[in-house]
């Protein structure tokens, strides 16, 4: 049998993806293990070699021969991508999130399309909202500033009115 042919990337068992990555695999007993994907086609080639080594396959059949032993092709090899089932949960979980605010932004902005005059509404409410908000502080802090200055006040010393007195008002609430 002829020995196989190194494909595009020059290593014995590594792929090139359509997104520039390298993919490394090997067949063992009818099957075609993928070992994972790499940035570079030499981090590829040493994960391919050290699974090589683990199957015990001759010397000729890996990308560096140089290599003497499975310790040194693990230890040159790049760390294996270990992917379990909660990480494919959490990750559906995140796509489902991520679809769900794409399609609530969507529909937003096809609402504000479609009806202008309620966000014109709704800014209107919380602006009033706002100076109410604004001016009850400024009330509050008021009433709390002439009762501190009355020397006969009916407010207790624990009296949680006094904090009033403290309530931060910006530049245009005075």
């Amino acid at each position: 049998m002829p020995p196989r042919r190194r494909g595009a990337s020059g290593f014995r068992g590594v792929r090139v993806r359509p997104s520039g990555r390298f993919t490394a695999e090997i067949r063992a007993g009818g099957f075609r293990l993928t070992l994972g994907t790499y940035n570079t086609p030499e981090l590829a080639a040493r994960a391919y070699d050290a699974a090589a080594w683990r199957f015990r396959r001759p010397g000729r059949d890996m990308n560096f021969p140089d290599v003497e032993s499975l310790e040194e092709a693990e230890f040159l090899a790049p760390p294996p991508c270990l992917v379990d089932d909660e990480d494919r949960r959490r990750h559906r979980q995140v796509q489902r999130r991520i679809a769900i605010a794409e399609r609530d932004e969507q529909l937003m902005r096809q609402w504000r399309a479609q009806f202008p005059n309620d966000v014109d509404n709704t800014d209107a409410f919380f602006a009033n909202l706002r100076a109410h908000r604004r001016s009850n502080r400024r009330h509050r802090r008021a009433v709390a500033v002439f009762e501190l200055d009355n020397p006969n006040t009916t407010w207790a010393d624990n009296d949680p009115r006094w904090d009033d007195i403290w309530t931060e008002t910006t530049s245009d609430d005075e």
